[in-house]
């Protein structure tokens, strides 16, 4: 992937950046996580005050400016408690959009997962799934999502898929019928009032000093169930240990209280689906990695999907 960096960004709009910082930029280090070509810098002021600012225009990507405006209006009005970095303003000319964030004092969870961190995770899940989500923060609901999704199946050639490890080619083709249904209830088994940040993995969380969990990136943000995003971090650990017991996770942790076997089967055939249709795709520009990416996520949820399935 090919970050824009600072010095990229067109005047203006670093001059709108300093002016929601109150103070010219001295110093910007781009990070190099994640998967947006956008810029992504830690930026810091000359009288010492810290931020964390991502830019972006269609010229750099053409979805990643709606992603960025729909990530400043869903950060703007997160309700107190949840664990997200405050948005200190954005700065959008119509065709650049920047956020200037808080910046977080941490770093991302060790892979493959440890227990600790992983426990520490799913303990600040549980907690954001407690808070009650006011009507005026502007998600979509999961289930829509989730519908995608399972839509996404129907759009598949399954004779153009390729040679998946493990023979999974062969077992979408046998049950591909099956995984179109299974996710198209998955979109109403997730349904719920709670807050999902649909998009947990590891460069998406940042454990500062104290343990304390932060959720960055919230562009996805949904209205479902409340176990849904501990589910979904399950991929993701699957993903960087295949051996993982995460069925285990699922029966310990109180944050999987309430979620069906059954729903969770089909949910995952939802998140298959549309892992396995985009990596189909063409690559975007500056992205080279993502397409592999998503479909290494394929075959990790497919390959759980089918430890679950039943007939």
């Amino acid at each position: 992937m090919s970050r824009v960096q600072w010095s990229e960004i067109p005047a203006a709009v670093r001059a709108g950046i300093e002016d929601v910082l109150g103070d010219a930029v001295v110093e910007a280090t781009s990070q190099s996580g994640g998967y947006s070509p956008g810029s992504a810098d830690r930026v810091v002021t000359a009288s010492g005050r810290r931020a964390f600012v991502k830019a972006a225009s269609p010229a750099v990507n053409v979805d990643t400016p709606t992603i960025h405006r729909r990530e400043a209006e869903i950060s703007a009005r997160l309700p107190a408690g949840i664990p997200a970095p405050a948005l200190l303003g954005a700065v959008d000319d119509g065709e650049w959009i920047a956020l200037v964030l808080e910046d977080v004092e941490g770093r991302h969870p060790v892979t493959p997962w440890e227990p600790r961190e992983l426990d520490a995770v799913f303990d600040a899940l549980h907690r954001i799934s407690a808070v009650e989500l006011p009507a005026d923060v502007p998600v979509t609901d999961v289930a829509d999502a989730l519908a995608g999704d399972a839509a996404a199946w129907r759009g598949i050639d399954v004779d153009a898929l390729g040679s998946l490890p493990h023979g999974l080619d062969d077992w979408v083709r046998a049950h591909f019928e099956g995984l179109v249904d299974a996710a198209a209830r998955g979109a109403s088994d997730a349904r719920g009032d709670r807050l999902v940040h649909y998009d947990t993995r590891a460069d998406n969380i940042l454990l500062r000093s104290d343990d304390s969990v932060v959720l960055i990136d919230w562009p996805w943000g949904a209205r479902g169930a409340g176990w849904f995003d501990a589910l979904s971090l399950l991929i993701n650990v699957r993903y960087f240990d295949a051996a993982a017991d995460v069925e285990s996770l699922i029966r310990r942790h109180p944050v999987f209280d309430g979620m069906p076997a059954d729903a969770a089967t089909n949910v995952l055939a939802g998140f298959a689906g549309m892992f396995l249709s985009s990596s189909l795709r063409p690559h975007p520009p500056r992205m080279p990695t993502l397409r592999p990416f998503q479909r290494a996520q394929a075959v990790v949820t497919l390959d759980w999907v089918r430890e679950r399935w039943k007939g």
